[in-house]
């Protein structure tokens, strides 16, 4: 194996795999399973997609914590048997991997158990002295048939790319209560609607961050310093350090399916969005207000007017804000970081890279939660999706429903609106 600083110093315990991989592996789709009762169709949706003209490696964490209860651990074991039934009956060109790891309480969780997986693919990737294609997917998802075939054809295209967000869309139908479908639609559009605002406010991280729904290459991940052990949100941490090597690219050809259900698995994320929304009285569903754009729009669009110019330049910027944002970032600050940035780079390109550096999806995420809670209470997501829809692409939607708003962002996410 090539020699990795990252695996020598950051990577989570020892070498899982025995079996040296096939040379002409080109992808790796990494699993967590925690808890969970349909593995098969996850593992089944993967065997029945196209076939790839590189190898596909499939490695499954099935975890629990040490202080799990016995029902979390009787039912992985179901998982582990069914799982390696499952394979030996099989017959296809991917090669599974179903491994156990019972991690330590204080980081047991969804992104310990995605690090561990991504960990193994870095050293497989090494072994064969490789720039490799990380997947991530999760255990309650299926996928499209054209889902692995799309992704490599994607890398190959886009030599330069660190990685991708890929298309998603929960289930709206199905043997659910209704009221939980109406619940997935509108936390949908919510994650839509976020996003859109981003780029409605032309910052350069405005990109889906779905750990079910993303690829990155094995370099880009030992370069930022690999997974997270985050309880959840590891996804959108993760992938603000990949946004920012530049060139990260979306994949809206294939459609990763995540469940609709409800899940008490993680803190915060779908699952915990869902059973919020459940819990409500009455059809609100709240959600970031579009001022909040307006706000970051502003700042993102006086970028250039902030390169090599005086305090007082900057200080007239700086009032031109909302005296929201104003009380978000005083004046000091704001100046400081200027004249920082100005001192640190010698063209413009490089003075926007270190001030999308710091104003990054993090910045506009801890931004859009503090005025939430101090400058622009929340509103429906409804009227927050159809004011966004008309104000940045001029499309007059014909219902306030949220299923209707959502397939006129779905479209949009697939290119199929200009």
């Amino acid at each position: 194996m090539n020699r990795s600083i990252y695996l020598e110093r950051y990577s989570y315990g020892p070498q899982l795999i025995n079996k040296p991989p096939d040379p002409d592996l080109e992808l790796a789709v990494i699993i967590p399973c925690y808890f969970e009762p349909d593995l098969i169709s996850t593992l089944q949706s993967l065997a029945n997609c196209t076939p790839t003209l590189g190898r596909v490696e499939v490695i499954v964490i099935v975890n629990e914590s040490v202080d799990d209860t016995n029902q979390v651990e009787e039912l992985n074991r179901k998982t582990l048997k069914c799982a390696n039934q499952w394979i030996s009956s099989q017959c296809t060109d991917l090669y599974f991997h179903i491994i156990h790891q019972t991690l330590p309480k204080k980081n047991a969780g969804v992104g310990l158990a995605r690090k561990i997986g991504m960990d193994e693919a870095v050293r497989r990737f090494r072994y064969l002295n490789k720039d490799g294609v990380i997947v991530c997917l999760d255990a309650d998802c299926t996928c499209s048939t054209n889902y692995l075939q799309a992704l490599e054809n994607h890398f190959d295209a886009n030599k330069n790319t660190p990685g991708c967000s890929i298309y998603y869309e929960h289930a709206l139908n199905g043997s659910l209560s209704p009221g939980i479908y109406q619940a997935i639609a509108a936390y949908e559009l919510h994650l839509r609607y976020y996003t859109h605002g981003l780029r409605y406010s032309e910052l350069p991280c405005a990109f889906q961050t779905v750990g079910s729904s993303m690829a990155v290459r094995s370099s880009a991940y030992e370069k930022q310093g690999g997974m997270n052990k985050r309880k959840a949100g590891e996804d959108f941490y993760f992938l603000q350090k990949i946004i920012k090597l530049g060139g990260f690219t979306e994949l809206n050809f294939p459609t990763v399916y995540p469940s609709s259900r409800l899940s008490t698995r993680v803190p915060f994320g779908t699952g915990k969005a869902m059973i919020d929304s459940m819990n409500k009285d009455g059809d609100a569903r709240p959600t970031y207000n579009p001022k909040i754009f307006s706000d970051l729009k502003y700042i993102a669009s006086n970028v250039e007017m902030l390169y090599r110019v005086n305090i007082l330049s900057i200080t007239i910027i700086w009032e031109g804000f909302s005296s929201g944002f104003q009380e978000y970032i005083p004046k000091e600050i704001f100046i400081n970081k200027i004249q920082d940035f100005n001192q640190k780079t010698r063209t413009i390109a490089s003075f926007k890279k270190h001030f999308f550096h710091w104003c990054d999806g993090f910045f506009a995420f801890k931004f859009a939660n503090y005025a939430s809670s101090n400058l622009y209470p929340k509103v429906d997501i409804s009227e927050a999706a159809a004011w966004l829809l008309k104000g940045m692409h001029g499309i007059e939607p014909e219902s306030l429903d949220v299923r209707i708003l959502l397939e006129e962002y779905r479209k949009l996410d697939r290119g199929q609106l200009q």
